[in-house]
């Protein structure tokens, strides 16, 4: 399978003006977190800088599984640090965010997956600044239902989970997960709440064709999910997973049409949206 060597034009952008940019390094720096824009490679990692926003990416920065696409650092992972959450919280009430996303690392080490520490960095934020809205992108916790209700206890406004891709490409894309696992959370979460929003994301560009990712938009509707995030897969290095095709501009919002029409309540599509983008 063959890398797609040159990015089309609608890819190429310029850099945005960066006001913030210093402030956010210099506070994620002081307080020692960890960010999903610097550990993912996030293309979009500038313009949210600049604008003094920022997605903490919690029990970082070493994740415990191999995902083909993804940039974040596979070594072996570190006991969770038990300031992290009031460290997360001082940043968040620092940048006067009025919405914090907070994304982690998969920890299969641990009993819960790192439920715990997710729902008290939850509680931490809601004690500091208690109307700052919060999203979280938790990973599938193993499947296990007791540690999805300790983070759904913490009570985020959104809870956001990835599909990241369609069933078949899961054995190369995503050898470590689970298609109907990751599907199964998202119905779990709704059934436990029904007041949390569900959110999802697929990356297009790995193979994938377009009745899968209808047939996945479909499955997602029926668990219950409310918000989904389509966005241009991007190669973080030539050891990642290729890029099959840049998808046009114009297929993203022929997606979104589709999503809008399957009851989803909000879309974002489009080749440089990813799940915490703006």
């Amino acid at each position: 399978m063959d890398h797609c060597s040159h990015k089309p034009k609608w890819l190429w952008r310029k850099i945005p003006a960066s006001d913030h940019t210093g402030e956010v390094k210099g506070l994620t720096n002081q307080l020692r977190l960890h960010t999903v824009c610097v550990e993912a490679h996030c293309p979009n990692q500038m313009e949210c800088y600049g604008r003094g926003e920022a997605t903490f990416i919690l029990l970082g920065p070493s994740c415990t599984r191999r995902c083909a696409f993804c940039a974040v650092d596979k070594s072996a992972p570190v006991p969770p640090d038990p300031l992290e959450p009031q460290r997360t919280a001082v940043a968040i009430a620092e940048l006067n965010l009025k919405f914090a996303v907070l994304t982690m690392v998969t920890r299969d080490d641990l009993y819960d997956g790192g439920a715990d520490h997710i729902s008290k960095t939850v509680l931490a934020i809601r004690e500091k600044s208690p109307d700052v809205g919060i999203e979280v992108l938790i990973s599938d916790l193993g499947g296990d239902s007791d540690a999805l209700q300790k983070v759904i206890f913490s009570s985020p406004d959104v809870l956001n989970h990835n599909v990241e891709t369609v069933p078949r490409l899961y054995s190369t894309v995503r050898p470590q997960a689970d298609y109907r696992r990751s599907i199964d959370l998202i119905r779990r979460a709704k059934q436990k709440s029904s007041r949390i929003v569900a959110k999802s994301g697929l990356m297009l560009g790995l193979g994938e064709n377009r009745n899968e990712v209808l047939s996945v938009m479909d499955e997602l509707r029926e668990a219950g999910c409310q918000l989904i995030t389509l966005g241009q897969y991007l190669a973080p290095s030539k050891k990642h997973h290729p890029v099959v095709r840049y998808v046009h501009p114009d297929e993203f919002d022929e997606y979104a049409s589709q999503a809008y029409q399957r009851g989803f309540s909000a879309v974002a599509s489009a080749p440089f949206v990813r799940s915490s983008y703006r």
